[in-house]
């Protein structure tokens, strides 16, 4: 039971510290992080922009579906829709999505795009010498053959 015990405690070693499990960690935590600057854009810029309009608080706007709204919380009556909600959590998505794709994915597929191009390159390079070096090859071979078919007509 031990040594099976210290297999899946090995087992268990080795996944922590696989090189994916680490990178999806720090990616989680720079996420939480980047998810409180972007409620605060919202809240502090997105909102009160909206609030220009109506409320600062999109929280706040909301449709009574059935009957007449009145109340909040335990005394509310009516069925009300809050789609202020989610409206802030779409937008929230959006500008998310939007600085993600814009400050990481677009310049990392650029970045990766240009290292391949520049692999090509040295690739394609890397053929045209070994095509021109073994050219060169067959024409020594060539006036080695010459050079002997040669020799041995003038004896």
């Amino acid at each position: 039971m031990s040594e099976e015990k210290a297999s899946v405690w090995q087992g268990f070693k080795a996944f922590l510290m696989r090189g994916n499990v680490v990178d999806l960690a720090v990616a989680v935590v720079i996420g939480a992080a980047f998810t409180n600057i972007v409620n605060s854009v919202v809240k502090g810029i997105i909102n009160p922009l909206i609030g220009a309009v109506g409320t600062k608080n999109l929280d706040s706007y909301s449709a009574c579906l059935k009957g007449r709204c009145t109340g909040t919380g335990d005394s509310a009556t009516g069925v009300r829709i809050l789609w202020g909600s989610v409206l802030g959590a779409t937008l929230t998505f959006v500008i998310t999505a939007a600085v993600v794709y814009f400050l990481m994915v677009l310049p990392m597929s650029k970045y990766l795009a240009k290292m391949e191009a520049r692999r090509k390159a040295k690739e394609g390079t890397q053929e045209i010498i070994e095509l021109t070096e073994l050219e060169v090859l067959k024409e020594i071979r060539d006036e080695l053959v010459a050079q002997r078919g040669s020799g041995h007509s003038e004896r």
